[in-house]
């Protein structure tokens, strides 16, 4: 009688096993919410305050971008150098290159967190990038390590009992490369230290380059969801071959547009139906409230991205207004 309690038992658990990995999986067939470096609408981009606000906004994943320091510590940060969102030149004067920029890579990560972060501005007029976005220089903000945010994230999920996932990308490993750092597989070593392993693991790691990206799944045997990012006319030919070692692509949103007919009216192209064809999901990137570009407002770019045509997440600036318009 013990004994078929315990089969009952044992069949009971692996049953809730399949299901809750097959509920992970299917968390990513919902229209996800990408916070797009943090509620960067709100506050300077890849900030933990810009992480924290954004996940108390109820995003579905925080977007990180990773770039080494020179003592191989991905630092959290969009570029591969320091000019435009830190006062670097202020402090490390020395360190400029030839080329006229501050490379992350050129600094240790002590050296890295004495530097002052503040929102985009342009380096030679020092202006705001998005002027009515929070004002340049004001406060106090760090940069701060992969590990911190994962930490960051992964605690908040535990003191809140959401659960909010993250997504990486590895920035310029070609650069990386030239200067002997193999990021992807320092990355990859991270992801997995904090349990984040494959497609049930609620990160979507993702990388404009392909062959980095073919080389992550094939020769570095990573079991992650992964997302091949586009932004090039022309690359959205390339579905097929993302299908063999990618989950998703991420088009930049005006690939979507074909162009327009006669009455102005948009004229689709075949991406989002090619990549659905070939299996993949389709995240696009960047929505933003305060740049709509051919659209009367933030809900009709929405409505045109999520609805019309058809993709099934979106990189956004501002993660409570589109959390908002898909709980709608």
């Amino acid at each position: 009688m013990y004994k078929i309690y315990f089969l009952i038992f044992l069949s009971f658990i692996t049953l809730t096993h399949r299901l809750n990995s097959q509920n992970k999986v299917n968390e990513k067939n919902k229209k996800i919410v990408i916070a797009h470096r943090g509620a960067s609408g709100y506050l300077p981009e890849h900030t933990l305050e810009a992480k924290s606000m954004a996940y108390a906004m109820n995003a579905d994943y925080l977007e990180q971008d990773l770039v080494l320091s020179k003592d191989d510590i991905p630092i959290v940060i969009h570029d591969i150098y320091l000019d435009d969102i830190t006062d670097v030149e202020a402090k490390f004067p020395e360190k400029i290159r030839d080329d006229g920029h501050f490379y992350v890579i050129d600094f240790s990560y002590n050296e890295l967190l004495q530097l002052n972060v503040t929102e985009r501005f342009d380096p030679k007029t020092k202006k705001a990038v998005f002027e009515n976005r929070f004002p340049v220089g004001k406060s106090n903000f760090k940069l701060h390590s992969f590990q911190d945010e994962i930490e960051l994230i992964q605690g908040l999920n535990k003191s809140t009992g959401k659960n909010i996932g993250i997504y990486p990308e590895i920035k310029n490993p070609k650069f990386h490369r030239e200067n002997k750092k193999d990021i992807s597989k320092i990355v990859l070593k991270i992801l997995n230290d904090y349990g984040y392993k494959n497609k049930t693991d609620n990160c979507i790691l993702q990388c404009f380059d392909a062959t980095e990206l073919k080389r992550i799944r094939n020769d570095l045997k990573s079991e992650l969801f992964l997302t091949q990012l586009i932004e090039i006319p022309g690359q959205e030919e390339l579905i097929s071959e993302y299908a063999t070692y990618a989950d998703a692509v991420g088009p930049w949103i005006k690939l979507l547009i074909a162009g327009y007919d006669k009455n102005g009216k948009i004229i689709f192209s075949d991406l989002v139906k090619d990549a659905h064809v070939a299996g993949l999901k389709v995240h696009a990137f960047t929505l933003r409230a305060d740049q709509l570009g051919d659209f009367p407002s933030f809900e009709k770019l929405l409505d045109f991205g999520l609805n019309v045509a058809g993709v099934d997440g979106v990189f956004t600036d501002f993660p409570d207004k589109v959390v908002d318009f898909v709980n709608k």
